[in-house]
Order: structure tokens, then C-alpha cells, then sequence
């Protein structure tokens, strides 16, 4: 009876109260705001395979078969890196991890690697900097990678497993229109090659180092012009010891995009008294794209002198005409010494990636002439996965077989 006269207290309550019950608003949490870092984190995985029967790639540097064990190289390199653009009062941050290892492949596949740290499985600091901006000047100081298009005798090369770098200081300048300046002083540097120690930073001049000034400019329309001054104090006790001359390297580039074509010219000369002979050279290019096709044509001369064109931090060199045989030379740098170099290549984005050819002839005074054929198939496997297969021919008169090599890669970005 007391449950029924309360049951019908409350109905009556209700309706007096129009018969609604407010609802309960839940609470509205404001949620926290999300504050972006600046840590930006990025990797690489690369496998590497490379085999010759001209005695390139294999440890004991004899002719043999292809991808016979005495005649292979490989690696697997793994690759973090993570930069701060602002860690602390304007003050940026990066540092890059490689690792570089076999996978036991030595033991069976092959007899060599590309590249190595202390061992053949060890892990070195490729990059560790510090970055700081000023208005339109930028200072980037520590151990970095160096563009081609901007020291054109001391740069960072990507051929190979992992792009060798520079113990250096950076500064780059952009307060006049269309205009970049870039002051380097260059202290240190390891040296990209067939089974190059990429933990060896030795010094590029001494205590000296080498200072560069390079200005690139694109006032005019469709233009640019580069021009790169070089100095090393007393350079020559590497080239010749006991001697104290200073090194002067001089090098200009100008492309000219005409619509119908690219066209570049470069020239210039590595000067050191205690040489016998400067180096002088220069190099002309035209490329341009018909329907699917891009073309191009190359040509470069080299002096007879006693370096030849060079770059401190590995294989290959700023002229026009290089090719898959620069990287790996077994007549090191007679390629690009008392030298003419002509070459045409092709590419065109076919068979689900890009297909490109090259054909190069070398008339040097060193060794002779030298007729090479690159073939490189490229092509992204997934999103983050590609994939290179490359084949080398090349007939150099010094030598006394002809030379193939084959070269497959495949490296993951993530």
C-alpha cells in the first residue's frame, strides 16, 4: 500500500511538472591542445648486391665469373636520422645513425662489401650538426652531408649504399635577389668507394681545411649560373710532401632551360704550384624530352695534368659525362685524365617504372679509348620500397677482357 500511494506521488509530481524530466547534460571536457613537435624521424633499409667478372667488386680484385663468390659484393645497410628544426632558442639539431652489415652473405654469396664500418658489422654517426638562422643567413656546423650543385669538388654521392659526408661549418646567404651565397670550410671527410671504411673521417688539408665560396644565381629567367672559388693552405703537402704551395680550384656552370631543350656548359682549373701540370677542363650538355623519351648528349675534355678531376669525398666528379664506370673504375682516375668523353643517354618511364640507357666513349691518353654501355631499370616496388637493377658493359683498351657488372639494389623508406 506504501509502495503503491509513493508510486503515485511521483506520477502525480510529474505531471504537475508537465510531464518531462530534464535530462543530465554530460560534462564538456575541453581537450588538451596538441603541440606539434619539431622532432622529425625518418630511416632507410637497403639491401646491396654488386657482381663483376673484371676483379671490381671481390676481395681478391681478379677476373672471375659473374656472381661467383670471389667476384660479389653486398651489404645491408640500416639508415635512422632525426632533426629538431628548434630545439632550443632557434638552435637546430640532427643526427643520423648507419648501420652496415652482411647478413652472413660473405660466408657463401659473396667475398666483399660495398661499404664497412670499423668491421663488417658495426654502425657509425654519418651526420651530427647543429643549425642555427639569422634573417635570410643560415649557419650549419658539424658532420653533413655537402650538395653537388653547390661544392662541386667536395660533395655527397648516392650511388652507393649510404652518401658519404664532411666534418664541416656551412654558411648560406640568400639577402641578394636571386641570389644564394655559400661559405664552407671543409675540415674532415670520409670517402665513398668499393669497400670504402665510411667511419674514417680523415683530414681533407691537414689542420688547414679547405674553404670554398660557391654563388649561384637565377636573375635572369630560366638561367642559372654557378661559380665555385676553392682554397687550401698548403694543400700540396698532400700531393707532394715537403712542399707548402696553396691549392686554387676555380669551376663555373651555366643551364640555360630553352624550352625545347636544356643546355649546360661548365669549365674550370685546379691550380697547386708543386704540381707539374694545373688541371684545366670544361664540358658541354643538351638534353631535352620527345613524346615519352628524354634525351641527352655530353661532352667533356680533361687536360693531361697531374690530378686529373676529382672530388675529396669519393669516386666520381661535377663533369657532365659520368658514368656507372666512374664509380667503380679499375684504372681509378685515367678516366678523367688527358681525356674526351662523349656520351648520349636515354630514359622514359616504361614497364611500370624508368628505363635508362647510356652510351659513353672515352678517347684518353692514359688508357687508351673506352666504349661503355649502362643499362638501369628503376622502380617503385610499393609506396616505400624501390628497386635498381643495373648492368655495366664496358671494353677499356688497358685492360684484357671486357668488363660486366651487375648491380641490384632495393631500399625501403620510412
Amino acid at each position: 500500500m506504501k509502495k503503491t500511494l509513493l508510486l503515485s506521488i511521483v506520477a502525480s509530481t510529474m505531471i504537475m511538472a508537465g510531464g518531462d524530466i530534464a535530462p543530465v547534460e554530460p560534462a564538456v571536457v575541453t581537450p588538451a591542445p596538441v603541440v606539434e613537435s619539431n622532432w622529425k624521424f625518418s630511416g632507410q633499409g637497403v639491401v646491396y648486391y654488386q657482381t663483376d667478372d673484371a676483379g671490381i667488386s671481390g676481395a681478391s680484385g681478379l677476373p672471375g665469373d659473374l656472381f661467383d663468390q670471389d667476384n660479389s659484393s653486398a651489404n645491408a645497410g640500416l639508415q635512422l636520422t632525426a632533426t629538431n628544426a628548434d630545439l632550443i632558442a632557434g638552435i637546430g639539431f640532427g643526427v643520423q645513425l648507419n648501420a652496415l652489415g652482411t647478413l652472413g652473405l660473405e660466408e657463401d654469396v659473396v667475398s666483399n662489401v660495398m661499404q664497412m664500418g670499423d668491421s663488417l658489422n658495426s654502425a657509425y654517426v654519418s651526420q651530427l650538426y647543429l643549425t642555427y638562422g639569422i634573417g635570410n643567413t643560415s649557419l650549419k656546423v658539424g658532420r653533413q652531408e655537402l650538395p653537388k650543385s653547390l661544392s662541386p669538388f667536395a660533395y655527397s654521392e648516392d650511388w652507393n649504399v649510404f652518401t658519404n659526408t664532411f666534418n664541416a661549418a656551412l654558411l648560406v646567404n640568400t639577402d641578394l635577389p636571386d641570389t644564394v651565397l655559400v661559405g664552407a670550410w671543409v675540415r674532415d671527410n670520409n670517402i665513398n668507394g668499393m669497400a670504402a671504411p665510411m667511419n674514417t673521417f680523415g683530414s681533407t688539408n691537414w689542420e688547414n681545411g679547405v674553404f670554398m665560396l660557391t654563388a649561384q644565381n637565377k636573375s635572369i629567367a630560366d638561367l642559372t649560373l654557378t661559380g665555385s672559388w676553392y682554397y687550401g693552405a698548403d694543400f700540396s703537402n698532400t700531393l707532394v710532401p715537403g712542399t707548402n704551395e696553396d691549392l686554387h680550384i676555380l669551376w663555373a656552370d651555366a643551364q640555360y632551360n630553352a624550352g625545347f631543350a636544356n643546355i649546360g656548359l661548365q669549365g674550370g682549373a685546379i691550380m697547386n704550384d708543386a704540381l707539374a701540370d694545373d688541371t684545366t677542363a670544361f664540358g658541354a650538355m643538351i638534353g631535352g624530352k620527345f613524346d615519352v623519351v628524354n634525351l641527352s648528349a655530353a661532352y667533356s675534355h680533361v687536360n693531361n695534368s697531374s690530378l686529373g678531376m676529382f672530388q675529396v669525398g669519393g669516386s666520381t666528379s661535377a663533369l657532365y659525362t659520368e658514368t656507372a664506370l666512374d664509380q667503380v673504375s679499375p684504372v681509378g682516375t685515367d678516366l678523367r685524365n688527358d681525356m674526351d668523353k662523349f656520351l648520349v643517354s636515354a630514359n622514359a618511364d616504361v614497364l611500370g617504372g624508368n628505363l635508362a640507357g647510356v652510351y659513353a666513349y672515352t678517347d684518353s691518353g692514359i688508357v687508351d679509348s673506352v666504349n661503355e654501355v649502362d643499362v638501369v631499370y628503376s622502380t617503385n616496388i610499393t609506396s616505400n620500397l624501390v628497386g635498381v637493377l643495373a648492368y655495366v658493359y664496358a671494353d677499356v683498351d688497358t685492360l684484357p677482357d671486357s668488363v660486366n657488372l651487375i648491380r641490384a639494389v632495393a631500399k625501403y623508406n620510412f
